[in-house]
């Protein structure tokens, strides 16, 4: 059967930080929103983290009908995906839990509605094992803030049907995101998988007392982080081969990936290695609230967005290249 790819009811469960990433992204882009939650206080807490991004959406612009009103917040799993033309399942990463609650959420929704899980690593084989029309299910792994930030990765688990992976693309394409297929079923995905090299060997720099969390922080905003936004590790390397490109790169920096400059394994979590983070990052944060912090981090994402989108257009390129 063809899959429903023109939605108008986005179905959301789970209301946390990603869940209500995804409730302010399919907002925005005029669509009507029903929600659930089991968590006590859930529905004013998501309510308020809609209103605090939504300063950030009608910045970037909104649909057309685009309403913090279009949201429903319900009390049954079977409430929220009955009537949905699309669902995102947003939670907590226990795969108990996502057996049972695909397995609910399957039974009960459309058979031609494409499901999609924001899981970060637990394969979708596993936790879709019980669902109905299994084909149909894939994993869309957003990344934080999901309202402005445009990568889904996409998985299929071993039931997946491709016709439901080409669907789920004509699906987040539409809510303004970059689908990106990831072609097998590992654990973490890609970009969570290079995210976590990155935070292990910053573990041990804090651990080793080379560096402090802000000055680790600083090291990435002012520097790399800088290039990785507008063109990704392999391209910045390319260029740091010179004219001969990628090979004389891989020629001569090549060797140093035998020495000994990082660990992988990460660092036991001791207390006084807990304690120098929280430490660290709360004097970064300073007397700033996360709900501040987090209109600040909109802000210049927008900036930055616009900034990489109108260089591309001088220089002839494609915002997606």
């Amino acid at each position: 059967m063809p899959f429903i790819t023109e939605i108008k009811t986005f179905a959301a469960l789970g209301s946390g930080v990603i869940g209500s990433g995804w409730v302010a992204r399919a907002l925005a882009h005029g669509l009507d929103v029903i929600a659930w939650d089991p968590a006590p206080g859930a529905e004013p807490a998501l309510r308020k983290r809609i209103a605090n991004a939504w300063p950030a959406l009608e910045k970037q612009g909104l649909a057309p009908g685009a309403s913090q009103a279009r949201l429903k917040f319900v009390a049954t799993i079977e409430e929220c995906v009955r009537g949905a033309d699309f669902i995102q399942e947003s939670a907590p990463e226990r795969l108990d839990l996502k057996l049972d609650l695909h397995a609910k959420i399957s039974a009960a929704a459309k058979p031609e509605a494409i499901i999609g899980s924001s899981t970060s690593g637990l394969l979708p084989s596993k936790f879709y094992e019980s669902a109905t029309h299994p084909e149909r299910c894939v994993v869309g792994h957003p990344f934080n803030p999901v309202y402005l930030l445009p990568l889904v990765e996409i998985v299929g688990g071993k039931r997946t049907a491709p016709e439901a992976i080409e669907a789920a693309k004509v699906i987040y394409t539409a809510l303004g995101m970059r689908p990106l297929h990831v072609r097998k079923e590992v654990p973490g995905f890609i970009a969570d998988r290079l995210l976590e090299a990155l935070w292990r060997e910053a573990l041990h720099l804090v651990n080793d007392g080379v560096a402090t969390t802000g000055e680790i922080d600083d090291a990435i905003r002012f520097g790399a982080g800088l290039r990785w936004s507008f063109m990704g590790t392999f391209l910045t390397y390319t260029l740091a081969g010179g004219d001969a490109g990628m090979r004389h790169f891989m020629s001569q920096f090549g060797p140093a990936l035998k020495l000994p400059w990082t660990y992988l394994p990460a660092p036991e979590l001791t207390d006084k290695l807990i304690d120098d983070v929280v430490d660290g990052t709360s004097a970064q944060l300073g007397e700033r609230s996360i709900a501040a912090l987090e209109r600040y981090r909109d802000d210049t994402l927008l900036a930055v967005l616009e900034a990489v989108k109108s260089s591309k257009q001088t220089h002839g390129m494609s915002f997606g290249e």
